[in-house]
């Protein structure tokens, strides 16, 4: 911009100069500030197009960052994801015991996150959330059923059936969300005197995360 007035300059110099007449120096003048009007109107689009550019881009920065979150998140939740579903082995009576007795279900269907020991029967939350477990039990009739699913040492809920001489069979559960904090153990316990049925596709034992917290 100020070469372009240095040159209205010259040309007003020249023009005094060759002792031109004030109204070809008017007309001069005049085309050099409308090319001057021209310059000054695309240097503001450019400067415009510029400004519009770097927000695009900026917007293009944050809706990435935004995609990476996501895909952080996704992989974090897939990598916490915790399933587990297991049955009672064998082919006849597990129990009665004299004591209270925690079930170990052994047969193992699904164990995602391996929160779930098929030795001990014990599931330990491997993060803090809101878990969902359902046991369900085969039993002959002429026997007590008593099971309660168990949160560390407390009773969470329970299914039993009394024994009785005319019911060749029993079939029975329970249900129940939970929230859990990292560590905290839940399993089913058989109370003395009672029984269920050991087969793996009778007696059943499963859980799963629902959502972290």
């Amino acid at each position: 911009m100020k070469m372009l007035a240095v040159s209205v300059l010259v040309v007003a110099m020249m023009a005094l100069t060759r002792g031109d007449d004030s109204c070809d120096f008017l007309k001069e003048f005049g085309a050099m500030k409308e090319k001057q009007k021209v310059i000054e109107t695309r240097l503001t689009d450019s400067e415009s197009r510029l400004k519009d550019s770097e927000t695009r881009l900026k917007d293009g920065e944050i809706r990435l960052k935004e995609s990476e979150n996501q895909i952080l998140e996704l992989k974090k939740k897939e990598k916490n994801m915790v399933v587990f579903s297991a049955a009672a082995e064998g082919s006849g009576h597990i129990g009665p015991f004299n004591t209270d007795t925690t079930l170990v279900f052994k047969a193992v269907k699904t164990n995602i996150g391996n929160a779930y020991s098929p030795s001990t029967g014990i599931f330990a939350a491997p993060v803090p959330g809101i878990y969902y477990f359902t046991f369900f039990y085969h039993a002959a009739g002429s026997q007590e059923v008593f099971l309660t699913l168990m949160k560390n040492n407390e009773d969470v809920v329970r299914t039993a059936d009394h024994r009785t001489s005319h019911d060749g069979a029993d079939n029975g559960g329970n249900a129940v969300f939970l929230q859990l904090k990292q560590g905290d153990q839940v399993y089913l316990r058989l109370r003395a005197n009672a029984h269920v049925w050991g087969m793996q596709y009778l007696t059943t034992f499963s859980g799963f995360l629902v959502s972290q917290v």
